[in-house]
């Protein structure tokens, strides 16, 4: 019997390999040998930075079938791929890609005739088109909630909260910083790996947190921050050992998304220019968006 699970993916630039057969995305990007007008350049790496964005996606949406991880796939149904849609808390962009993944497995499965019948095309996310499943109103953290987070500096995970108020990062991005991206002596350290291009940026390091990166930069793992044992933190992880124990310290219930907000707040506060708010944060587009969503000027 072939116990299939919901294919385990790992990106690669010629198609997405699954751990259980040879299945392939196609995903095939012709480029020249010979080297690149400089004028080409910049679009063979945007070619290359979609291709890896693509693989990406696609294994974020294996992630969200993780209930279906154990399950023999020739005896999934409807209401098992409907009821991860349903529940999964994610947006429609998103579950667009998910309803392209099952349509991917069952055309390949119906190949092999590892089942006869495609539920997927079933599946229904339309119903999620004009709204966001997953959406929360996020706010900027006060005034006294910060300074209850400088009375814990001591703690190594009030630190990280703090080291995301003033950088301003998505949580992902610090968590999957590494250490020889971290420029210590320049006080700044560098986002490598985003989920958008404009997210690759050198981002400054406050005055105020520098001691916190430098302590954990000292401590020499490949990731900047690590769990006591040295391992990376994994977001999940993360938000159930380390985030919420610190939200409960200082009485307050931020998400870790709220940091970012917290920090654009207080780069407009203080007048910082749009352009460079962008530049640090990682934004793209006008900064209309940015201003609308993201600006909270009742933080000091």
């Amino acid at each position: 019997m072939c116990q299939v699970l919901l294919y385990r993916i790992r990106p690669g630039l010629k198609g997405l390999k699954c751990s259980w057969s040879t299945i392939r995305i196609p995903m095939t990007l012709k480029l020249p040998r010979s080297p690149l007008p400089k004028s080409l350049r910049s679009g063979r790496q945007k070619n290359l930075h979609d291709l890896d964005s693509n693989a990406k996606a696609y294994k974020a949406s294996y992630n969200t079938c993780e209930p279906l991880h154990d399950r023999v796939f020739k005896e999934l149904k409807l209401t098992d791929l409907q009821g991860v849609v349903d529940n999964c808390g994610k947006n429609y962009p998103t579950l667009r890609k998910l309803k392209v993944l099952f349509s991917q497995m069952y055309e390949y499965a119906m190949k092999y005739e590892i089942c006869m019948k495609d539920y997927s095309e079933y599946v229904d996310i339309i119903k999620f088109k004009d709204k966001n499943p997953n959406k929360t109103d996020h706010s900027p953290f006060s005034r006294e909630e910060i300074d209850a987070l400088w009375l814990q500096e001591s703690n190594l995970y009030a630190q990280i909260v703090m080291m995301l108020i003033y950088s301003g990062v998505r949580v992902s991005e610090l968590l999957d910083l590494k250490r020889e991206n971290v420029n210590i002596e320049e006080h700044c350290f560098k986002v490598a790996e985003s989920k958008t291009e404009s997210g690759i940026r050198v981002v400054p390091i406050h005055d105020r947190t520098y001691p916190f990166f430098k302590k954990w930069y000292e401590d020499g793992n490949e990731y900047l921050l690590h769990t006591p044992d040295g391992k990376q933190f994994i977001y999940r992880n993360y938000y159930d050992s380390y985030w919420t124990p610190v939200m409960e310290l200082i009485g307050c219930s931020h998400k870790p998304h709220d940091t970012r907000h917290t920090c654009i707040s207080m780069m407009t506060e203080k007048e910082v220019s749009p352009t460079l708010i962008k530049k640090i944060v990682g934004h793209s587009g006008a900064m209309s968006l940015t201003e609308k969503v993201y600006t909270h000027v009742n933080v000091q």
